[in-house]
């Protein structure tokens, strides 16, 4: 406890007083699952000790998470009154406090236990996660299985992973590959600052020998077999947006099965901007997801939603710190992989069969108007606005 409160000395007033201002009460939010089995007074008291004992500061959020889940697992939810609006720091450590609402004091217990876990771990030299058994190097991807989690990350951060054909077809096979493995779940991401911008443009300078109309039509089917990949993945799958992301990597969100993302996090569509049309099931997806005039706002008129937006209009599940997105996250993933794998798969196959037909025509007609788009002049001319754009930069 002492430990907890001696990062709230009066030197650290003012960041204190910012930090409450920017997530008053409502938005102290836990980030941790507890496990079903119920945590030890000894595992307790152990997180107690290693808190002491770590070197880095997790930041004011994390540190009045932790103060938050001490007090609700010792004393229960808060009773006590609220301090005055002048005294920022107790104001700030009762609102975290007061936030947990009726959190009981064994599962408060055991979210402190998580934390402090994630936080020693992510202080640790990262282990090297071992190659998926069976498949050959990938040329864009990194693709793992580590801890019954299969891991496919898209691996060009210089281009801020944009998508190439190449990457198409590796993305579809690491996925037909994670469908069979013995994973539980399986997680995709990005490498670097960005989670994925998008198609790569470039795709659309190389024409083949059968012309525009060949490319359109190529195109247009590995995207379909792309989407399919998803519509069809029978494990759980889970997004974990590291930074922006842009176009078909937002769209395909709509067929995972969770998605968290770090509060830096952008969610672009920028389709009519690009003389263009929506992808990845997302006309349906995305007006049932949100409603029809915020998908509107997205898919017909490019706006871009910050992490927090996304979240409201149920676009992604979460939100975390930046601070704390990877240790958090990946503390919850590895307990979603203890739990039984059939169990999750044929769960995921009754909430998703009835709707697979539908999502797989909604495909094919969104590849058959994009690629009539792609052999527009509108599209090609709104490409080249685009490449002209960039190269005055």
């Amino acid at each position: 406890m002492a430990a907890a409160l001696k990062w709230f000395s009066p030197g650290r007033l003012v960041r204190i007083t910012r930090a409450a201002k920017v997530f008053g009460c409502h938005s102290v939010q836990l980030h941790v699952t507890g496990s079903a089995m119920g945590v030890s007074m000894e595992d307790f008291n152990n997180a107690k000790k290693k808190l002491s004992s770590l070197k880095n500061d997790p930041g004011n959020e994390v540190k009045l998470k932790i103060y938050a889940l001490f007090k609700q697992a010792t004393q229960g939810p808060c009773n006590t009154p609220k301090p005055g609006m002048l005294d920022f720091i107790n104001k700030a450590k009762w609102d975290a406090w007061k936030s947990l609402g009726s959190v009981s004091q064994e599962e408060a217990k055991q979210q402190y236990v998580d934390l402090i876990s994630s936080l020693e771990t992510a202080e640790q030299p990262e282990r090297v996660a071992q190659p998926v058994h069976g498949i050959s190097s990938y040329q864009t991807l990194l693709v793992s299985t580590q801890d019954k989690i299969t891991t496919i990350t898209l691996n060009r951060p210089q281009k801020k992973n944009a998508i190439t054909v190449e990457m198409y077809n590796e993305i579809i096979k690491a996925l037909d590959q994670a469908a069979k493995d013995d994973s539980v779940i399986t997680v995709f991401t990005g490498s670097g600052d960005y989670y994925c911008s998008g198609n790569d443009l470039t795709n659309f300078t190389k024409i083949p020998e059968g012309g525009m109309e060949q490319m359109a039509k190529d195109a247009g089917e590995l995207l379909r077999q792309y989407v399919k990949a998803y519509i069809d993945f029978p494990k759980p799958l889970i997004g974990v947006v590291n930074g922006p992301a842009v176009g078909v990597s937002v769209t395909v969100l709509g067929l995972f099965d969770v998605v968290y993302a770090t509060e830096r996090a952008t969610f672009h569509t920028p389709f009519s901007q690009l003389g263009q049309s929506p992808e990845g099931c997302s006309s349906y997806t995305f007006p049932k997801m949100m409603g029809a005039a915020k998908a509107s706002e997205m898919l017909l008129f490019n706006k871009k939603l910050t992490a927090t937006q996304a979240c409201e209009q149920g676009l992604i599940t979460e939100v975390f710190p930046d601070s704390s997105f990877q240790t958090e996250v990946w503390t919850r993933l590895k307990a979603y992989a203890k739990l039984p794998r059939n169990s999750l798969a044929l769960s995921k196959q009754l909430i998703r069969t009835s709707e697979r037909d539908r999502l797989h025509s909604v495909n094919d007609q969104e590849v058959e108007r994009l690629v009539e788009r792609w052999l527009s002049d509108e599209c090609m001319q709104a490409i080249m606005s685009f490449f002209q754009a960039k190269s005055r930069l």
